[in-house]
């Protein structure tokens, strides 16, 4: 089974880059198409996103530094070149939200979110290049992180600004979420890219950030009876939500042991590995459906549909509590997920993955790639597997 899972999981990561690389190259206004449809059809008048454009930049870098394949780094250069031109503010720091689809800024707003995602992205591409400008930028994005979001008072970081870092009345990533200061989403993220930062910047002030937020999840945001993490918070980290986000459960427990794994600190290590157990015991007992899918969410009532994105997580969050408990089934449980995948949510005649199904596995009629659907997720848990598998021998 895991030599099976390993050979699946490599052609898979070869298909969906081939995908991206075919379909989303915007050939007349440069970079990418913000939008395209399940059969393939772009709208190439679709704003472009900072989010799928960051994801875009980290999921070839991370596939050129995995494979040492330079039809990789060569989409990575693509998309690094469009975003330092189109959506690094250089008057105010940070990046744009969106750019129309000719590369001016659309939606100005800093979302910390975002932020993070570039971070994240030109932290890997700089693993990919060695150029000391790329080292320099990511830098200059986690000071702008540092500088206007971080909370000396509460700890932790809010959630959005003005493009000029005052204050914004929605503070909100997408429609569905609760207008909060601070959410678990923007932490999650601003942790996975300061530990990806800290391998090419290792900083004694960035790893003390780290640990911070890393406590702050094990204090604040993490429900150590439920083994579930709270999404919302006011400024002083009073709980403003309810809902339960499987994907997110599983992706935090395999993201939150690998930073404390990156800055090397023991206590935190075993920490976070005993956490990974807990929530990914609980997301398999809460979460995973008879068919191997991954529910989305819970809000008072179960939410029938599984997304690509925590499938995706849930295969990695899966493989990961294999290797901490090898004797368990979870590796079973890992090709169960992925066995979902292969049967409902890869696009067979297409390419890529489908936003999801329902509960009768009707498809979600969303689109392939869009502000939202990127390659990060379903790339990230390809690679992810095969190293895990190919060091478990």
């Amino acid at each position: 089974m895991q030599a099976e899972l390993k050979a699946s999981l490599e052609k898979e990561l070869a298909a969906i880059l081939d995908y991206w690389t075919t379909y989303t190259p915007d050939e007349t206004n440069g970079g990418f198409y913000g939008k395209v449809d399940n059969d393939n059809q772009p709208t190439s008048t679709a704003p472009k996103g900072a989010v799928l454009n960051a994801r875009i930049l980290w999921t070839f870098s991370a596939a050129f530094n995995s494979t040492g394949k330079k039809e990789y780094l060569a989409i990575a250069d693509r998309a690094y070149q469009y975003f330092e031109r189109h959506f690094i503010d250089e008057v105010y720091g940070g990046v744009y939200w969106t750019v129309d689809y000719t590369g001016q800024p659309a939606e100005t707003k800093k979302q910390v979110y975002a932020i993070a995602f570039a971070l994240y992205a030109y932290s890997e591409y700089y693993k990919a290049t060695a150029h000391p400008v790329v080292q320099s930028r990511s830098v200059a994005l986690y000071n702008s992180i540092e500088q206007h979001s971080f909370d000396p008072l509460h700890g932790g970081y809010f959630e959005a600004f003005t493009r000029e870092w005052k204050e914004i009345a929605d503070l909100r990533l997408s429609e569905k979420d609760a207008n909060e200061k601070k959410t678990m989403n923007t932490h999650l993220h601003i942790v996975e890219a300061y530990a990806n930062l800290y391998t090419i910047w290792p900083d004694v002030q960035l790893r003390q950030q780290i640990q911070r937020l890393l406590q702050l999840f094990y204090d604040k945001i993490i429900d150590l009876k439920s083994g579930h993490l709270h999404l919302f918070f006011d400024e002083q980290w009073e709980i403003k939500s309810n809902e339960v986000s499987y994907g997110h459960d599983i992706e935090a427990s395999w993201l939150l042991q690998e930073a404390a794994e990156i800055i090397a600190d023991p206590a935190l290590i075993e920490q976070y590995k005993a956490l990974a157990l807990l929530v990914t015991h609980v997301t398999l007992k809460e979460g995973i459906d008879k068919d191997g899918g991954l529910w989305y969410e819970y809000n008072n009532t179960l939410i029938e549909e599984k997304h690509w994105w925590p499938q995706a997580e849930a295969l990695v969050g899966f493989i990961n509590a294999w290797q901490l408990q090898p004797e368990s089934d979870y590796l079973q449980h890992a090709y169960n997920t992925w066995r979902f995948i292969d049967r409902h949510i890869k696009d067979k005649v297409h390419g890529e993955w489908y936003w999801g199904i329902y509960k009768n596995n009707r498809i979600i009629p969303e689109d392939k790639a869009g502000l939202w659907k990127c390659p990060y997720h379903n790339a990230r848990a390809c690679m992810e597997g095969v190293r895990r598998l190919s060091a478990a021998g």
